[in-house]
């Protein structure tokens, strides 16, 4: 408890690298007060748990110029204060001005001339002080990162007369940096879009008179006042008013969705035609917004299997790399006779060739673009290893109701035997003690036929798993159940004509609720749960990207769950399933299949969505439960959300092992030249910049991936 008083998340910019992030969050660490400090490179967040300043923060992050200010959906959503592009990089122009007067200089006195020298100085000491700040205290703790590799090249090309190359050397550098931080705060405007998506400010109704009120200032009870071609501010209840919401910030919905009193509304969401008075019901930091905002950046921070190997290999990459260059330096010289200058020259450019930014930075960047994508489009993955994990999946499960239909069963066909209205009063008193989606439809004809079943009591009511409830009626017990409980509960359903008649029901794709006691049949009743209209085509979809399998596992009989699986196309049908059952069955899957999807509704099927490899919950909007549960949540209740969601990850997959190799590659090819002695600093320089720069484009591709 302690512990939750004291934590503190605080947004930070000026990040460039990864590999700074890192150390940010080692002196961040090391603040007396701080017990954990955590950085969230693609969120550009810290989380520190203890006690420590701004101003201590700020300091930890001083050999970036880091700036802090704390974490809240405003601040979040504020891009850095605008500068004029000469004030912002006024240092790198103001040395690129004394590395050209160098070159001039060079060219007419010589590059021995003491003011030639001078000039390439100053350019090395302006466009690199904070680069030789950081370097050279990294050297003194023996840190080596990138900057420390970096000043160690450039103040050996200096000691070697290299002064021409240093400069160009550190200029290129500080525009690497520039066009790398740029890249990553592109990459980060996939959050940053979602921030701005609520308004800052809504119209509130209070006593009597509307007011302009910033929504940090609404509370849950307040009704918000919302006009066409107004952005719904908060979460809330339609209490007045019908209009036509879109809704596709949020579920990624093509189509807007008419609202009426008593329905619910998110906010970010565009009201299109009707004035809507909205009860709100959740504070702005709870609202279904912020809490996608906060998944998604937590999700950005949870390390792929990828970028685990890596930083892993990082690790020691740069050791090695130093070593590597130690030896290009000495061993030619010392062992074949060869010039110390020339070589030791070919050692510093393997050192700048070497930086791991590119490597570090491959990984990262394409997960934070591939989840702020899927975000936007309705879609919200929960981490990096779901994202590759979703990519390879061999078979996917489908619970049925709720999932692949609609999920609001209606009855088509009801018969009651001896009194009728009796027998139907009976039975809707029984179903009004469950909870279960068919007895919402029983409620639901008994309403429309003006049945009075309210008054009627119901003693020992008792709910049977899976099969259905029973109750006790005026003494007399009862039981509302399916057909395979009543054939060992109920004599009556051996009479002459009921299982003919279960069976032509069954064989429409209806589920058959029968309702009597131990002696008779007094109720038959056909329960249809329409397929949605998407089923179809994302299970068509799925084969065509290559599932292996798709299951639907329900409790509904064999007849009703053929019927509705042969519709869809589904190549296994495991029906009259218990919870157990449903468990059992995604163990045995991922026994043959190995990585399985379980698509459900985020609540039922627990047992089963957690045993699965992927998780996916359907219609996460709204439903805490699902946010919360699901390793994946579909925000809408649209599966063709995931054949996309699958192309994505697929993508991302592609881009993580392209930028790796390429990462490598480039880096390999450069470290050849060094064999007949080709390797400048300037290319060095280049093969790194243009490394990064290529990796990080390469995942901002992921933006354009769309649903089609």
């Amino acid at each position: 408890m302690a512990e939750a008083q004291n934590k503190n998340v605080y947004r930070v910019q000026g990040f460039t690298c990864a590999h700074c992030a890192g150390k940010f969050e080692r002196n961040v660490q090391a603040i007396s007060g701080v017990d954990e400090a955590k950085v969230n490179f693609g969120a550009a967040k810290l989380t520190v748990f203890g006690s420590a300043s701004i101003e201590e923060i700020e300091h930890a992050g001083a050999f970036e110029n880091l700036r802090i200010q704390p974490d809240r959906l405003r601040a979040a959503a504020e891009e850095e204060p605008a500068q004029p592009f000469w004030r912002r990089y006024m240092l790198l122009l103001l040395a690129g001005a004394f590395l050209f007067a160098a070159i001039v200089l060079q060219y007419r006195l010589g590059e021995d001339n003491l003011l030639t020298i001078l000039s390439f100085a100053a350019s090395i000491l302006i466009g690199g002080s904070g680069l030789f700040l950081t370097g050279l205290k990294n050297l003194v703790r023996l840190e080596f990162d990138m900057r420390t590799l970096m000043t160690i090249a450039i103040i050996g090309a200096a000691i070697i007369g290299e002064w021409s190359e240093g400069a160009i050397v550190v200029i290129l550098f500080a525009i690497s940096e520039a066009l790398e931080r740029y890249s990553m705060d592109k990459a980060r405007n996939s959050i940053r879009s979602l921030m701005d998506i609520a308004p800052k400010e809504a119209s509130v109704k209070r006593n009597g008179k509307e007011w302009i009120v910033d929504v940090e200032d609404i509370e849950a009870g307040d009704i918000l006042i919302v006009r066409p071609g107004q952005k719904i501010a908060m979460d809330g209840v339609v209490v007045h008013g019908s209009s036509a919401v879109n809704q596709a910030a949020i579920t990624g919905e093509s189509m807007p969705a008419l609202k009426n009193p008593m329905d619910e509304v998110f906010a970010g969401t565009l009201n299109e035609d009707g004035v809507l008075e909205i009860q709100v019901t959740k504070r702005v930091e709870d609202t279904t917004l912020a809490k996608i905002i906060h998944l998604v950046e937590e999700a950005q921070a949870e390390k792929a299997p990828s970028q685990a190997f890596v930083d892993q290999f990082a690790k020691y990459y740069t050791p090695a790399i130093i070593l590597i260059s130690l030896f290009v330096m000495i061993g030619p010289p010392l062992f074949g006779g060869a010039d110390w200058n020339t070589w030791v020259y070919q050692g510093l450019a393997v050192l700048v060739v070497g930086c791991p930014c590119a490597l570090v930075v491959s990984t990262p960047v394409a997960i934070v673009t591939a989840i702020g994508n899927a975000a936007k489009n309705g879609v919200l993955i929960k981490g990096g290893v779901y994202l590759e994990e979703m990519g390879s999946l061999k078979a996917i499960a489908f619970d049925k109701t709720g999932t692949l239909t609609a999920g609001k069963p209606e009855v088509v066909h009801f018969e009651a035997f001896g009194n009728a209205e009796v027998n139907f009063a009976h039975f809707a008193a029984l179903e009004h003690k469950s909870r279960h989606p068919l007895s919402a439809a029983i409620l639901k004809k008994a309403d429309l036929d003006r049945v009075m079943f309210e008054k009627i009591n119901v003693h020992d009511f008792i709910s049977i798993t899976g099969k259905g409830i029973k109750g006790t009626i005026e003494g007399k017990e009862y039981a509302a159940a399916s057909p395979s409980f009543f054939s060992t509960w109920s004599s009556g359903f051996h009479a002459a004509g009921i299982k003919e008649q279960i069976e032509a029901l069954q064989r429409k794709g209806n589920t058959v609720i029968l309702f009597g006691t131990k002696e008779k049949i007094l109720a038959i009743s056909a329960i249809a749960d329409q397929v949605r209209e998407t089923s179809v085509e994302a299970v068509k979809k799925l084969k065509e990207l290559g599932i292996e399998k798709t299951v639907m596992l329900t409790g509904d009989n064999r007849i009703t769950a053929e019927a509705v699986g042969t519709e869809l196309g589904i190549d296994e049908i495991r029906s009259e399933l218990m919870p157990e059952g449903k468990l059992e069955l995604i163990k045995d899957m991922r026994k043959k299949a190995g990585r399985v999807a379980m698509v459900g509704d985020g609540v039922n099927d627990a047992p089963a969505l957690a045993a699965s490899t992927i998780g996916i919950a359907m219609g996460g909007a709204g439903t805490d439960t699902a946010l919360e549960t699901a390793d994946v949540a579909l925000m809408s209740d649209d599966l063709k959300k995931l054949p996309f969601t699958i192309s994505l990850s697929r993508k991302a997959l592609r881009i993580i092992k392209q930028n790796i190799i390429f990462a490598l590659g480039i880096k390999l090819a450069a470290l050849f030249l060094v064999v007949p002695g080709w390797l400048t600093l300037w290319i060095a320089i280049f093969a790194d910049m243009g490394a990064t720069l290529i990796v990080t484009l390469n995942g901002l591709r992921l933006l354009r991936v769309k649903d089609r």
